[in-house]
């Protein structure tokens, strides 16, 4: 699921899903969803996620956040007693994401992680941030979060 509605964070976009396509990777079939456009049952039906997103005032992209929220229990999402987020264990689906900010990425990351520690997901790699204009080095580094990825859910 991706929110990529700036040229930066499309070429971010671009460079995970050409590295997840990699020739050397074998057995593994890339869904590409809109945030929007996301449901429950193209993460259900998934062996992985990545996860792309603009830092907008501090936090995650208004588009994936309407993912979380329309999705969250269908997903495997637990709620604690007091209606937050409770970590969960067991069926340990892996998970990458990419954020990309013209100033802050803290935010968008923070806000990310706290729903999805909520979620029988599992980080594969660390969050890749990127801040202000991306360079060559960036997108390189989105290919490999993409193949990293794609790699852990070849047969």
């Amino acid at each position: 699921m991706h929110h990529s509605p700036t040229a930066g964070v499309k070429s971010l976009t671009d460079a995970v899903l050409a590295g997840a396509g990699d020739e050397a990777i074998e057995g593994v079939e890339v869904v590409v969803r809109a945030a929007l456009e996301a449901t429950a049952e193209d993460v259900n039906g998934a062996d992985g996620v990545l996860l792309g997103t603009t830092a907008n005032f501090g936090y995650m992209s208004g588009a994936l956040k309407h993912f979380f929220d329309s999705t969250f229990l269908d997903i495997g999402g637990a709620l604690g007693a007091d209606g937050s987020g409770s970590a969960v264990s067991g069926g340990r689906k892996p998970y990458a994401l990419w954020v990309h900010g013209r100033y802050d990425t803290a935010g968008a990351v923070r806000s990310v992680l706290a729903i999805v520690q909520a979620l029988p997901w599992s980080q594969a790699a660390p969050a890749l941030e990127v801040l202000g204009e991306v360079t060559d080095e960036h997108t390189a580094a989105a290919y490999e979060l993409g193949a990293t990825i794609a790699a852990l859910l070849m047969d």
